[in-house]
């Protein structure tokens, strides 16, 4: 290991990842000829506007549309319109966003280009309510949603089936050619779920919405039972000709992510072990999966020789006991803290590389081997804390929040654990 500072040698990784998925460099490669007729820009998600500027910068002719991102995520353009909206939690102005741009779709002809935006948070932000349905039902549904511990494909399936824009309703409503532009945060990267699939054929049903609410033990606002029971307007299948002029292009994802932070492991001298990029599960759970390898490395330097890093994404659930503060990286990091029980040489850093960890101001933390000595001496108890779900209380009180402020892209959730 080239470098004497483990949290330097984190951080740097954290920031390659993020890096490999700027819109700035992502998106240019990837624009298409300019139509016949003209070219109009729609869009969503917490990399929406910096998305929008990378086109702006690099369309040849004119251009115009909207785009509709998180508070905070603004970034200012001259020809696409920039709309900031609630994230997780729909709201109006998403609400009226979304109506905006489902307008814009339907007033387009077969010469015209729709290049749509799509990132992570998109789901959210894109928030049309079907026929029925209030914005304060969406908002009830999300809400039990965020505190069941459901999966973000759970999630996406029941959201899908209460708008009037996602699981390919979009691209359905325009006669223009549709090229969508894709920044995953998916496990698996699942063109379906991302943002909800506004563009996209949608596989799931009525049905596997109703599924998931029960699963769950969620009673929704009557108003959306009614709508999902009726089951009426079913979301664009597979093979539907409604969405033959569609073309979808992947243009950062959490696996390249990974590898450019494997890079600069490389070269310090670390070796990279990449566990996945689609890690699914509760924070906990897969923090004591972590927590067994490295004790292996540790002990017996399995899978790989020490100093090694653990690498891994994908998007972990919480389900929601306590009454603390802290999103689901936070979450793993104290349940990780926990189970390796002041480990030497274990080294540790998880974050979401947009920025923001679940609704906190921090994008993640970092821990070390002497994480929960400094904590009893701060008088903070690491069980209690993650009982109550208040990981981001914990690293708080020890100056060890991650905060980076929004980074303008999405690649779901980084974790690196080093064992030196």
């Amino acid at each position: 290991m080239t470098t004497t500072d483990p949290r330097a040698l984190l951080t740097d990784m954290f920031r390659a990842a993020v890096a490999s998925a700027q819109p700035a460099l992502c998106v240019p490669p990837h624009l298409p000829e300019p139509p016949k007729g003209r070219t109009v820009v729609v869009g969503a998600g917490k990399a929406a506007a910096s998305m929008a500027k990378a086109v702006e910068e690099h369309w040849k002719g004119p251009l115009s549309g909207l785009v509709v991102t998180r508070y905070g995520h603004n970034v200012p353009c001259e020809r696409i319109e920039v709309v900031e909206a609630s994230h997780p939690v729909p709201d109006e102005a998403g609400q009226q966003a979304a109506k905006r741009i489902l307008d814009i779709a339907a007033s387009l002809g077969p010469d015209d280009l729709m290049l749509c935006l799509i990132s992570g948070g998109g789901s959210a932000l894109l928030a049309l309510p079907a026929p029925g349905i209030s914005m304060a039902d969406k908002q009830a549904v999300s809400k039990a949603l965020l505190r069941s511990g459901a999966n973000i494909t759970e999630m996406n399936c029941v959201r899908k089936h209460l708008s009037a824009i996602k699981g390919g309703r979009l691209a359905a409503a325009t006669k223009a050619r549709v090229v969508s532009l894709v920044i995953s945060d998916v496990p698996g990267d699942d063109l379906s779920v991302i943002a909800s699939g506004p563009t996209v054929p949608d596989p799931t049903s009525y049905a596997d919405a109703l599924a998931v609410l029960e699963k769950y033990g969620i009673t929704p606002p009557q108003p959306v039972m009614d709508h999902l029971l009726a089951g009426s307007d079913e979301s664009p299948k597979p093979g539907d000709p409604r969405l033959e002029r569609v073309s979808t292009i992947l243009v950062a994802t959490p696996q390249m992510a990974l590898e450019r932070a494997a890079e600069v492991a490389r070269k310090a001298g670390v070796t990279p072990v990449i566990l996945g990029n689609a890690l699914e599960g509760e924070s906990r759970e897969v923090a004591l999966v972590h927590a067994g390898i490295a004790r292996q490395i540790v002990e017996h330097d399995q899978p790989a020789a020490k100093p090694c890093v653990l690498l891994s994404g994908g998007e972990t659930t919480v389900t929601v006991r306590g009454k603390g503060r802290g999103g689901r990286n936070a979450e793993f990091l104290l349940a990780l803290t926990v189970a390796l029980d002041g480990m030497a040489g274990v080294h540790a850093l998880a974050a979401d590389t947009d920025g923001i960890d679940g609704t906190e101001d921090n994008a993640g933390a970092l821990l070390g081997p002497d994480t929960l000595a400094r904590a009893a001496e701060a008088g903070v108890n690491a069980k209690e804390r993650l009982a109550d779900n208040d990981g981001y209380s914990f690293f708080s009180a020890l100056g060890d929040l991650l905060v980076t402020g929004p980074t303008l892209t999405n690649v779901n959730d980084f974790r690196a654990v080093l064992v030196v």
